[in-house]
C-alpha cells in the first residue's frame, strides 16, 4: 500500500510539473474534414465574415484539431447573443452524446484580402485564454484562395504581449522595457494536415488520371486586376489611418515639450524666490507643487492601434508583393508559349 500511495503521488508531482512547465506549441494538426468545413462555411457566405468554434485535444507541444462546427451570423441584438452562447453549448452536449471530441481549442473566422489584424481578434483571444491554456485562430480567407493558394494560417497571441495587454501599458517605456515591436503581436503555428488511413487510400482512388487539377489552371489566370485593386485600396485605407495615429503622438510630443518648457521656467521662477526668502531668513518654498497644472503628467496615447495598423500594411505589401512577382512569372510564360 505505500509503495502505491508513493507511485500515485510520484505520478501526480510528475502530471503537476509536466502542467506547469507545458512545452511550447509548436504544431497545429487538422483534419482534412474540419478544413474542408471550414473551407465550405466561409466560402458560402463571402463577402461577409463568419465564424465557428474548433474542437479537438492539447497534446504537448502539439494542438490536433478534429471537428468544427459554425456559429451562427452574429446580431447587435443581445438576445440574439445569448440564443448564439445556448447554441454553442448546445452543439458541444450532442457532440459529447455521441463521442466526440468536443474540448474547445480555438476558433475560425473569415477575412477579407488579409484584414483580420483587430483590436477584436486580441479580445476574442484574451476572452478564450481566461479558461483555455492554450488557443488557436484559424484564418481563412476566400478571395486570396481565388488566386489557387491555399489561404489558411494559424495564429496565437505572443506570451509578452498579452502581459502588456493584461496591464494595459503599450507606452515607449513599456514596449522598450519588453523589447517588443509589431512584429511581436502574434505568432503564426505551422499547420499540419492529418487524414486517417481511411480517408487517404478513398482519396487515392477518387483522384483522377489527369495530372492537372483545376487549382493548377486557376494559378495561371492573368486576371488579378480585381485582386490587386482591393489590395492598394485597403493599403491606402491603413495608410490614413497610420497618418492619424502619428498626428495623435506628434501631438502628444508637442503637448510635454510645452509642458516641459513651463517646468522649467515655474523652477527657474521659484528658485530665484528661494534664494530671496533665504537672504530674508525665511524657510524655501518647495521647488514642486503637486497641485499645479504643470506638473501633471500627461497620458500617453496607447500603441497598440499603430501596431496594429503597421501589421495590416506589411501583410497587404506581401500580398501586393507576392501577386505581382506570380503576374511576371505567368506574362513570361505566356510570352514564352506564343513564340513557340
Amino acid at each position: 500500500m505505500a509503495t502505491a500511495a508513493a507511485a500515485t503521488r510520484s505520478f501526480l508531482q510528475v502530471a503537476a510539473t509536466e502542467e506547469a512547465v507545458a512545452p511550447p506549441l509548436r504544431v497545429v494538426q487538422i483534419e482534412g474534414l474540419v478544413i474542408l468545413k471550414i473551407i465550405k462555411h466561409c466560402t458560402e457566405f463571402s463577402p461577409a465574415l463568419v465564424t465557428g468554434q474548433l474542437l479537438g485535444l492539447d497534446v504537448g507541444s502539439v494542438l490536433e484539431v478534429t471537428n468544427c462546427f459554425p456559429f451562427p451570423i452574429r446580431e447587435e441584438d443581445e438576445e440574439i447573443e445569448a440564443e448564439g452562447a445556448n447554441y454553442q453549448l448546445e452543439m458541444m452536449r450532442c457532440l459529447r452524446e455521441v463521442n466526440v471530441d468536443n474540448n474547445t481549442v480555438g476558433w475560425y473566422q473569415s477575412t477579407l484580402l488579409g484584414s483580420y489584424q483587430t483590436v477584436e481578434l486580441i479580445e476574442t483571444f484574451m476572452n478564450y485564454q481566461e479558461n483555455i491554456r492554450r488557443c488557436v485562430c484559424i484564418i481563412y480567407d476566400p478571395s486570396k484562395s481565388n488566386q489557387g493558394v491555399l489561404a489558411l494560417k494559424a495564429l496565437k497571441l505572443s506570451d509578452s504581449f498579452m502581459e502588456l495587454y493584461r496591464a494595459n501599458e503599450f507606452n515607449g517605456e513599456k514596449l522598450r522595457e519588453k523589447n517588443l515591436s509589431w512584429v511581436d503581436i502574434f505568432e503564426e503555428i505551422p499547420i499540419k494536415v492529418s487524414n486517417s488511413a481511411l480517408v487517404s487510400a478513398f482519396m487515392t482512388e477518387l483522384e483522377a488520371d489527369s495530372p492537372v487539377t483545376q487549382s493548377d489552371y486557376d494559378r495561371l489566370q492573368l486576371s488579378t486586376n480585381p485582386f490587386m485593386e482591393r489590395n492598394m485600396e485597403f493599403l491606402i485605407e491603413c495608410m490614413d489611418d497610420l497618418s492619424t495615429e502619428q498626428q495623435k503622438f506628434q501631438f502628444y510630443y508637442r503637448n510635454l515639450s510645452r509642458q516641459q518648457a513651463q517646468q522649467q521656467t515655474w523652477l527657474q521662477k521659484r528658485r530665484s524666490e528661494n534664494m530671496a526668502r533665504k537672504a530674508a531668513g525665511e524657510e524655501p518654498l518647495p521647488e514642486e507643487d503637486p497641485l499645479n497644472p504643470i506638473f501633471k503628467p500627461l497620458p500617453e496615447p496607447s500603441r497598440l492601434d499603430s501596431f496594429l495598423i503597421t501589421n495590416q500594411v506589411s501583410n497587404y505589401c506581401s500580398q501586393i508583393n507576392s501577386v505581382a512577382g506570380q503576374s511576371f512569372s505567368r506574362l513570361y510564360l505566356m510570352k514564352a508559349l506564343h513564340e513557340n
